[in-house]
């Protein structure tokens, strides 16, 4: 998904777009995550970018998302940028402290 998302709508309040686009996003997520892995692929991790537009976007983690977007509407812009691409991931086994 790479897309510019825009709070203003004739219709719609600024809270009740930012939870459409929340709910999209959670709805996308879903859907990348119930297709099928490939092989010695243990989850599905996600690349994601966000920021006011295409060329200013930084990484982020995929928890943070929601976070940005109550910021900018905090800040009341009026679009912001978010790419998210799916990615198998491989778990690392982690070692113990004792040893």
């Amino acid at each position: 998904m790479k897309k510019t998302f825009n709070l203003t709508h004739p219709k719609l309040t600024v809270p009740r777009r930012v939870d459409a686009i929340k709910h999209e996003i959670k709805k996308y997520l879903k859907r990348e995550r119930n297709k099928a892995l490939p092989e010695n692929a243990d989850f599905w991790d996600f690349d994601c970018r966000f920021g006011a537009d295409e060329a200013s976007s930084e990484a982020v983690h995929l928890t943070e998302i929601n976070k940005k977007i109550s910021e900018v509407e905090l800040n009341q812009q009026e679009s912001f940028y978010l790419e998210i691409l799916a990615k198998p991931g491989y778990r690392t086994k982690k070692h113990d402290q004792a040893e």
